[in-house]
């Protein structure tokens, strides 16, 4: 573990499916954080780690369960205040010598929170005999307070929704204030940080881009590092900073798969070979990328197809590089908390992801992750640190088998122009509209569809093409996008008239859940 150069808060994961939102919230107040699993969680750690304070996140067990997930009980002895939230709180109030029981009252929702006492915790969000809405979530409740503690907020089903032993610095909530549903959450988040474990909030981009440079260069030494570029924001940030650090010792390889957007190749580059000056091989392998994907239909075996030759492509161009000792990948902060999570991931593959998996083992290269302690909308922030264009920095997630699943069936050039030449109308329409950057992700779908339509005074049967928008925090949920029916029309009259091959245009107006927002 690299020795703490900034206040830190240990977030300790007991598997609640909203534990990333707690390490936002702490990030967005500029307070480094990390999330651990807490049977990681030991007395070793926490030495090396040195937490300013804590955060017990919720979780699915029952604290009455004889193999109940438990804190590491030396946290308690530290020093450093503690903040239990839902399981957290109740794990906190067991081990400390109360109890909890389960519950006949359950509450899972909407809930009216009462403040019954002053509490630095509650300071400006609400006074006592006052109260706000929280969002609940559990069927245990706390019955008996550990000698300290005291009652500062109730609700209906929660006579002890919150707690505190003001002279030690612990506290306890039932409800989840890391949530949107709970009103300004993020400010008794920020009450604990600064006014309870009187953090400064000393964790800037600014301050991070030079560290993440320093640690390139001690990692690195005098060796030369690979980078792949996709297009994308994070593979992009990744080799801006790492150039940085190391110079011309990185060379970046561009796979053009065929399957990316209008002009985008050429903007890569342009971008890090013109403006940048970065060492650049453009590979373009897009024919050989349409004859692989010739008859494929399924969409897994689209992706898979893709991301075997992709690699064997990249291999081919690093070899012929040769000297690196380092692949630099755009790993992120979800990613490697996923890989460590309570429950070890997701049970169920919805669908394979392509980057660049696989490649350390087989080139032999260490890995260089310079991203990897960034949730997305950092990385952003740290492509705008670095210089990075608004129109690069901020274009919405593209996925890494590219249109290609944006043509659900038998992907063809012709399929590809067509889709193409509708996505550019339908994001140039977006942008006019100054949607863009209010929506998470928009683009064209051309379905394996053709209906009858009407063109001057002859008939067309041509393909339909499905347009979708959706907004979302972080990719996990979304809802689609609200456009005024004017908008819609506006850009299928538009798409009808100046692409040919299409004849009708739809919106998709599916949340996720139960949909993807992706439609392969």
């Amino acid at each position: 573990m690299a020795e703490p150069t900034h206040e830190r808060v240990l977030v300790v994961d007991f598997g609640s499916q909203v534990t990333q939102l707690i390490a936002r919230r702490l990030r967005e107040a500029q307070v480094y954080c990390e999330i651990h699993p807490y049977d990681r969680v030991d007395a070793a750690f926490l030495d090396a780690f040195a937490p300013k304070a804590v955060i017990l996140s919720g979780g699915p067990a029952s604290v009455t369960a004889p193999d109940a997930p438990r804190a590491e009980p030396s946290l308690f002895g530290r020093g450093a205040p503690i903040l239990g939230i839902c399981y957290g709180q109740q794990t906190m109030v067991a081990q400390l010598g109360g109890a909890v029981e389960a519950g006949d009252n359950r509450e899972f929702g909407r809930a009216a929170l009462t403040v019954a006492a002053a509490s630095p915790l509650f300071e400006g969000w609400a006074e006592p005999g006052l109260g706000r809405d929280v969002w609940m979530s559990h069927g245990d409740h706390v019955a008996r307070l550990p000698d300290g503690f005291s009652v500062v907020a109730a609700s209906h089903g929660a006579p002890f929704a919150a707690i505190a032993d003001e002279a030690r610095g612990f506290y306890g909530v039932q409800f989840h204030p890391e949530v949107s549903h709970t009103t300004a959450g993020d400010l008794l988040l920020r009450n604990f940080l600064f006014r309870i474990a009187g953090l400064s909030g000393d964790w800037s981009m600014a301050a991070y881009r030079d560290e993440a440079i320093s640690k390139i260069r001690d990692q690195v030494g005098d060796g030369q590092v690979i980078c792949g570029l996709s297009g994308g924001v994070d593979s992009a940030v990744a080799a801006v900073l790492i150039h940085e650090a190391i110079g011309d010792r990185l060379t970046c390889i561009f796979v053009d798969t065929g399957l990316m957007r209008a002009g985008e190749a050429e903007e890569v580059v342009r971008l890090f070979r013109d403006h940048y000056n970065i060492p650049l091989i453009a590979a373009d392998e897009s024919a050989r990328f349409l004859d692989a994907l010739a008859g494929v239909e399924d969409p897994e075996a689209k992706r898979k197809t893709i991301g075997r030759l992709f690699i064997d492509v990249f291999d081919a161009q690093a070899q012929a590089v040769g000297g690196a000792a380092f692949l630099a990948q755009g790993t992120l902060y979800p990613d490697v908390i996923e890989s460590v999570s309570v429950t070890g991931g997701p049970s169920v593959t919805i669908k394979s992801h392509h980057n660049v998996g696989g490649l350390p083992e087989r080139m032999n290269l260490k890995l260089v992750e310079p991203l990897r302690e960034l949730f997305k909308d950092e990385v952003r922030a740290l492509g705008r640190e670095l210089g990075l264009p608004e129109a690069f920095v901020g274009r919405h997630p593209f996925p890494g088998p590219g249109l290609a699943i944006r043509c659900p069936g038998v992907v063809t050039r012709e399929k590809l122009d067509i889709l193409r030449k509708a996505d550019a109308i339908y994001l140039e329409e977006i942008r006019a509209a100054g949607l863009y950057d209010v929506i998470w992700q928009a683009f064209a779908v051309l379905l394996p569809v053709r209906t009858v339509g009407v063109m001057g005074d002859g008939r067309t049967y041509d393909f339909v093409l499905a347009l979708r928008a959706v907004t979302s925090v972080d990719g996990m949920t979304a809802d689609y996008f609200p456009f005024d029916h004017g908008f819609l029309g506006r850009v299928a009259g538009r798409i009808v008239n100046e692409v040919r091959g299409v004849n009708r245009v739809v919106y998709d107006v599916t949340s996720k859940p139960p949909g993807t927002i992706e439609w392969e």
